[in-house]
């Protein structure tokens, strides 16, 4: 899908406030409201608006700790990728996960109550699914740096996407989270 100029004023007021109503987003971007409702209608149709979240403060709910899971499984066979990312998706703690290159398969961003939460998610989930060769666990000290997409630029069209390990899509980013 092309977006011009007003579809990518539109994702940037959204983006920084999903709540924005129609008649805010209509005004910061120079557009009456029945052809913005129409423009954020069709981003949503096709994908590029794919849902609305909520930014929480993972302490303030009992998850002061984020883990970076760097991982390595043992076979790399289309069906043992896909039951690793099947698993992944049944821990609720497990934020998101990439299939990377280089040294590890997947680095994974975990949300822990503290290390004792950690060490037992590690004991009686994570280690738990099979095919895992090695894994390293760095925690989070300080996020420095948390950005929307720059959607000033206009670069080429993305490519189509692939589903992600397991079939399922990759989870929404969550905002703050």
């Amino acid at each position: 899908m092309e977006l011009d100029k007003f579809d990518r004023a539109i994702l940037k007021v959204l983006q920084r406030d999903a709540r924005a109503s129609l008649q805010e987003v209509s005004a910061a971007v120079g557009l009456s409201s029945t052809p913005c409702w129409t423009r954020i209608k069709r981003m949503e149709a096709e994908g590029v608006i794919q849902g609305y979240t909520v930014r929480i403060d993972p302490a303030a709910v009992g998850y002061a700790d984020t883990v970076i899971v760097e991982l390595t499984l043992d076979a790399h066979g289309e069906d043992k990728m896909e039951a690793f990312g099947r698993a992944l998706g049944e821990i609720p703690e497990v934020l998101e996960a990439f299939l990377v290159s280089g040294e590890y398969d997947y680095l994974i961003r975990i949300a822990v109550r503290d290390t004792r939460d950690y060490e037992r998610l590690l004991r009686e989930r994570l280690y738990r699914i099979p095919g895992i060769r090695h894994s390293k666990s760095s925690f989070v000290l300080r996020r420095l740096k948390e950005a929307e997409l720059p959607l000033e630029a206009s670069p080429s069209p993305a490519p189509k996407r692939v589903k992600a390990a397991g079939g399922a899509r990759p989870p929404a980013r969550k905002r703050g989270g």
